[in-house]
């Protein structure tokens, strides 16, 4: 089993050029054959209107897209777990988020 602890973003994009939320988290994935499973914790809780902007994003559309340091990106599903602070990642399957082609990262 592979895996990888580190930093990362997670960041909600309206469009290619509009960025309406960023909140680092520390990211867990593990690998197994061609199974992953990832969680995420937030960096440092949440201020009461980081949290409100979080939650308004989820109710919206709970797709984000993971930025790792290394500036590789990948469309995540986010569900939040019943810990508080701890959130469930899985990739995203082509078609689940809103307004597919114009919901993800713009152009590096």
């Amino acid at each position: 089993m592979d895996s990888h602890e580190g930093t990362a973003t997670l960041e909600w994009w309206a469009n290619r050029s509009t960025c309406l939320g960023r909140l680092r988290v520390q990211v867990v994935v593990r690998a197994a054959g061609d199974n992953w499973t990832s969680e995420a914790t937030f960096e440092s809780p949440l201020a009461a209107e980081d949290r409100e902007s979080f939650d308004f994003l989820m109710r919206l559309d709970p797709h984000f897209t993971l930025r790792f340091d290394d500036a590789s990106t990948l469309l995540v599903r986010v569900v939040e777990a019943r810990v508080e602070g701890r959130l469930i990642l899985t990739a995203a399957e082509a078609g689940t988020a809103e307004q597919t082609g114009t919901r993800h990262a713009p152009h590096q």
